[in-house]
């Protein structure tokens, strides 16, 4: 009789070298400073939660039954879009495994050593920089020091989430997560819904005072919709906020640029008057395409593969046989990971 204990393999997110946190099995990717995300969470809930149950029922019967099936399908749509952006991987890039990155240091030094005539004296650092040419444009690509990567055209490293980030926007708190090229398309759809969902319960309790008000007069109607109240001063304070953040990335949709490269002004005219944007397609509609419409790429990193390693086994041969075949007088123990 034998019987054997095997440890199952880890996965390979259990080891992320990256500052992210990962739920079901690894198919959950956010940053790990996520405490504003929840916030941004109980803010949505909690404001529609208190005008559907508050609000609606008096619009529903006063005004028209459509109200609340139209502010539903807004809420489904904006909390769809914001959980798609938090849980995604952004984009991130994989690291250089040790020995392609022992390659490439031995690229460049060994570059740098035939530029220097072979005298150790005039070493020079390995560049951190590379130029290449995109639509007439020289683009520089940046060597990444902790991801021993050379970043691809418009990828730039999080400091929050210690991650390489293609097509990197920016790192968003209120999202608890990066923002890149796998979930800008998500991102923008949430921040321009949210603004639609929020002038949409905005105006209707504007709806729903006024008409308190032609019937019990605006002190009283106050007084009888406190929730209605609070749902107003809520969505006052933050609806500016909201519409200006849906247009200016409406604005980087339709020019093609990311909040990065415009912050850094990396196609400002200010530049020169040589400088544009080498990745915008020439006119708003093919930007737009581009940006929200094309493909989603898939994942680059393998967060649910199998680490190769040597398994935990603890093998118990009752019959005088190893798992080979092999006759053996003691039980054979594999090596602690």
């Amino acid at each position: 009789m034998e019987s054997a204990k095997v440890k199952l393999p880890r996965r390979k997110w259990e080891v992320f070298p990256g500052r992210n946190r990962f739920c079901c099995n690894g198919r959950i990717m956010m940053a790990r400073q996520s405490g504003v995300f929840y916030l941004t969470l109980a803010l949505i809930t909690i404001t529609s939660g208190l005008f559907f149950a508050f609000d609606c029922p008096f619009l529903a019967e006063n005004l028209n039954p459509a109200v609340p099936a139209v502010g539903a399908a807004l809420f489904i749509f904006v909390m769809c879009s914001l959980l798609r952006t938090s849980f995604s991987d952004p984009g991130v890039l994989p690291r250089a495994a040790a020995d392609e990155a022992a390659d490439l240091e031995k690229q460049i030094l060994g570059s740098d050593e035939v530029a220097n005539g072979g005298n150790a004296n005039n070493y020079r650092p390995p560049p951190r920089m590379k130029e290449v040419k995109i639509n007439g444009q020289n683009v520089k690509l940046k060597y990444c020091l902790t991801c021993k990567i050379f970043r691809p055209p418009r990828a730039s490293h999080c400091s929050l989430c210690d991650n390489c980030v293609e097509h990197f926007d920016h790192h968003c708190p209120w999202v608890g997560n990066c923002v890149g090229k796998r979930n800008y398309r998500f991102f923008y759809m949430f921040v321009l819904s949210l603004s639609l969902l929020t002038v949409y319960i905005f105006a209707f309790i504007i709806v729903h005072i006024a008409l308190l008000s032609q019937r019990d007069g605006f002190l009283n109607a106050l007084k009888d919709s406190p929730a209605s109240v609070l749902e107003a001063v809520v969505c006052f304070f933050s609806v500016w906020s909201i519409i200006g953040l849906s247009g200016f990335h409406t604005y980087l949709v339709a020019s093609n640029q990311t909040t990065n490269e415009d912050i850094k002004g990396s196609w400002s005219s200010k530049r020169g008057k040589d400088v544009y944007n080498p990745f915008s397609h020439g006119n708003v509609f093919s930007n737009c395409c581009a940006v929200l419409c094309g493909p989603l790429p898939p994942s680059l990193i393998d967060r649910r593969g199998e680490i190769e390693e040597d398994a935990l086994k603890t093998v118990a041969v009752h019959n005088g046989l190893n798992t080979s075949g092999s006759s053996s007088s003691q039980p054979m123990v594999g090596p602690e990971a």
